[in-house]
């Protein structure tokens, strides 16, 4: 069933809990022991005197842990409208074979909306326009999307579909295959929301306040390492990745910097005083279960709006905000210098040449991180 405009302006979502693939996959492994990669120390040192320029600052994207907001992840039941994937209008070519083809179908959720936009109409020359859908155990991821016409087909650069019943191999839906996300990594499992945070402070021991998964963050891609003078006459410097992604996007810093895919740990002794328990909830899972770099982009850490969420983030048991990170008066600064990268392999030089693997049988894989 197609929808038009009057079904977007029907009532609210209802509230759910973020999706999670099984316990052992890769994003769900309890990192606090892991190998710290022989590199560590000389990949953050050069990350961290990456300035590009005085006005973003050094380090992570504008030179601070900054949380970005504005993404939504939809929940839709199963008799949910759904509309046709269509290929963008003169906005460039869709991401074959890395993406599930044109003509597959995704479901809109009454209510829903794009990332950035209020609705299911998203201006992709502005914004990333993300959108996220759960049904069931299947998660649909969208790129660029954008229905440009209410009752039309629904425009993207890419739909990846994840099973989240499944354990992914190590190189996830394919070698040198990207998703919605430029590693190739799905993107809702590894944002947190109000809920969640919400859930771990009310945990009874200090220890288990954690998220439970690790965190997508993202870098300027000018601060992710690529290889110089590589065999691509086409480019000046060569993109690479690391395990767990299986994909780069178009990274363009030194090579001795921190490549796409790379899992960071917050160091063990980072102190916690006068962070208040929300931020606390995040550096332990940082701790305990790390970073995973995912997209280029100058906002470090992607959380999800908190439209449909029966916790916010201003409630006054939360109060997570945007610079928690760098503004929380008396605490010590979350920075670059305060992560380790861990061994995940090698580096793998990025071909863009998609080779896809079989749809994963539940549980049947095991986790593709390398301690």
């Amino acid at each position: 069933m197609m929808f038009g405009l009057s079904l977007l302006l029907i009532g609210p979502l209802a509230a759910e809990v973020l999706p999670q693939f099984p316990p052992g996959s890769v994003w769900r492994q309890d990192i606090s022991s892991a190998n710290v990669h022989p590199g560590s120390a000389s990949m953050i040192g050069t990350l961290a005197a990456i300035c590009s320029g005085d006005v973003t600052g050094c380090g992570f994207g504008l030179g601070r842990m900054q949380i970005d907001f504005s993404i939504k992840v939809l929940h839709a039941p199963v008799d949910a409208p759904t509309a046709t994937l269509i290929p963008h209008q003169g906005f460039g070519d869709y991401f074959l074979p890395d993406c599930d083809p044109l003509g597959s179908t995704v479901p809109v959720p009454i209510g829903g909306s794009i990332e950035g936009s209020p609705d299911y109409v998203c201006d992709n020359n502005n914004n990333d326009c993300h959108l996220l859908v759960v049904q069931g155990s299947t998660l649909y991821e969208l790129y660029s999307a954008n229905q440009a016409n209410p009752g039309a087909g629904l425009e993207s650069l890419c739909l990846a579909r994840w099973n989240l019943a499944a354990v992914y191999p190590p190189e996830g839906r394919g070698d040198h295959c990207t998703s919605a996300d430029a590693a190739g990594f799905p993107i809702a499992p590894l944002l947190f929301n109000a809920d969640e945070v919400r859930a771990a402070i009310n945990q009874p021991l200090a220890q288990d306040r954690h998220l439970g998964h690790a965190i997508r963050f993202i870098l300027p891609n000018d601060r992710m390492a690529s290889f110089p003078d590589g065999p691509d006459a086409n480019s000046l410097r060569d993109p690479m990745y690391v395990r767990p992604a299986s994909h780069a996007g178009g990274p363009d810093g030194p090579e001795a910097s921190v490549p796409y895919g790379s899992r960071l740990r917050l160091r063990a002794d980072f102190p916690f005083t006068n962070y208040a328990p929300a931020a606390q909830v995040i550096l332990r899972t940082m701790q305990r279960y790390g970073i995973v770099l995912a997209d280029g982009g100058s906002i470090a850490l992607t959380a999800e709006a908190d439209d449909t969420t029966t916790a916010k983030w201003d409630d006054p048991d939360i109060q997570l905000g945007s610079r928690v990170f760098d503004q929380t008066a008396a605490a010590a600064l979350v920075q670059v210098s305060d992560f380790q990268v861990l061994d995940s392999g090698p580096r793998i030089l990025e071909t863009y040449d998609c080779v896809r693997a079989p749809e994963p049988v539940p549980n049947l894989f095991a986790d593709g991180f390398e301690n």
